[in-house]
């Protein structure tokens, strides 16, 4: 599992399993013992700042360093849990690189859930979902958010429609130019839940179109004048709902 370079004079940030509390004792996954062994050579006493959205993050040091494991002992809190955007992306699945790409900025973007979708048009190779939630992790290890999105199984778009609950909104991009602008519509839908879907290469099929257009909670909103790759919708599509709803309104606390 590859890790964030980290800047200088910061403890080196790894995601763990709930339960932090002072005096407790962690054991590190065989990915990260290595990273903070091998590549960063700490050694018994290092600081590192274990972090999720239940606990928060917290300063730890090492208190075991071996071949294979490495345990961690929880000293002190660095930052409480915060609430963070209830921010779905939904997209056809795309090939790799640009896939992982698209996962790690998605990310540090703050979606909460990345849900692939199968659609008419899509084409891609079969999914690596472990790779995809490392990426997820590293992603926020480096962005200093206290969650990591859910990446959840491919799904057909259809049966994700059909199970979908109308209390959260979807924007769909529409690269048709159909939709109306982003930027009022997210001014329009901005509190609450809320997800966005992104095509696959190629666009949707006009009966998706058509069928999307007739459900309550679709809005169909356009991305500018140009026509985006899959992966620069879906980033540009998080960056704009994401400051016309106020995340980018908030400071890091750290």
């Amino acid at each position: 599992m590859r890790h964030t370079r980290l800047a200088k004079h910061r403890e080196p940030r790894l995601h763990v399993e709930p339960g932090l509390a002072p005096g407790r004792a962690v054991e590190l996954e065989t990915g990260q013992a290595h990273y903070l062994r091998s590549v960063l050579r700490l050694g018994r006493d290092g600081a590192v700042a274990s972090f999720n959205a239940v606990d928060g993050e917290w300063l730890c040091r090492i208190a075991e360093i071996g071949r294979n494991r490495v345990w961690l002992t929880v000293e002190r809190q660095l930052r409480v849990p915060e609430p963070e955007p209830d921010l779905w992306l939904l997209f056809a699945p795309i090939k790799r690189p640009r896939l992982d790409w698209l996962v790690e900025k998605a990310t540090e973007l703050g979606a909460s859930e990345l849900l692939p979708v199968w659609t008419a048009r899509t084409q891609s190779e079969r999914l690596n979902l472990e790779r995809l939630r490392a990426r997820a992790v590293e992603a926020a290890e480096q962005s200093e958010r206290l969650s990591v999105p859910e990446v959840r199984s491919p799904e057909v778009l259809g049966r994700v429609l059909a199970a979908w609950s109308p209390e959260r909104p979807l924007m769909v991009c529409d690269e048709s130019g159909a939709g109306e602008p982003i930027g009022e519509a997210s001014m329009q839908l901005a509190a609450g839940p809320m997800a966005l879907l992104i095509g696959p290469e190629g666009g949707f099929d006009q009966t998706e179109l058509d069928a999307l257009a007739k459900l309550s909670f679709v809005t169909r909103i356009g991305l500018g004048p140009r026509v985006l790759r899959a992966e620069t919708a879906a980033l540009a599509a998080l960056a704009v709902f994401q400051a016309i709803a106020g995340d980018w309104r908030r400071t890091r606390t750290r």
